[in-house]
């Protein structure tokens, strides 16, 4: 009976503490450096962790550099191993504060909000800040944002006769519902 009763304390504390994370690890990046006139250089990730903490008003979003799938193996080939380095440099992680962020505030209407915080990429840091549109979906927390992520920034070169290809800012856009769910946070310890 005591172990019983152990138990449902235990679950009951851990669901406790999963309701002030919101999560998800399917969130999706859409990436894009194309300039008019030459191949589109565009990559999706639909692998993209993102954590919410509604009490501290803390955002944070980790990136497989790897996952990003691109329309050629060539090119996505070259941005792994030339460009991000992806095996010197296998994530990129952006952690920051939500502005004026209050959990009682999001409902089906879409909210914008500033975040700002560090953006890390191939090992270099950098103060961002970000607009974000905010909404309630479902039992869910819908995030959509905007990095343009100029390249010059994280030390990326390319060779001088694909320079001109490349957009010198890379468009990238962030999606994704994270949800509040114990099971998903013991996931995270």
């Amino acid at each position: 009976m005591k172990r019983t009763t152990f138990f449902i304390l235990l679950f009951t504390a851990y669901s406790v503490i999963g309701q002030d994370k919101f999560f998800t690890n399917t969130g999706t990046i859409n990436f894009e450096a194309s300039v008019p006139f030459f191949e589109e250089v565009k990559a999706v990730n639909r692998q993209v962790s993102i954590v919410l903490e509604p009490k501290t008003s803390t955002f944070i979003c980790t990136v497989i550099v790897r996952d990003f799938s691109f329309k050629l193996d060539m090119m996505q080939e070259h941005f792994n191993e030339n460009y991000m380095e992806s095996r010197r440099y296998p994530k990129a992680i952006f952690k920051g504060k939500i502005e004026k962020f209050d959990l009682k505030d999001i409902n089906e209407t879409e909210k914008e909000y500033q975040i700002t915080g560090k953006l890390i990429l191939r090992g270099k840091a950098k103060e961002v800040t970000v607009n974000a549109l905010i909404k309630k979906v479902g039992d869910g927390i819908q995030i959509i944002s905007d990095f343009p992520i100029s390249v010059s920034d994280f030390n990326i070169h390319f060779p001088n006769e694909i320079a001109a290809k490349i957009a010198k800012t890379a468009n990238t856009e962030l999606i994704g519902v994270v949800r509040s769910s114990d099971l998903m946070y013991l996931t995270l310890k």
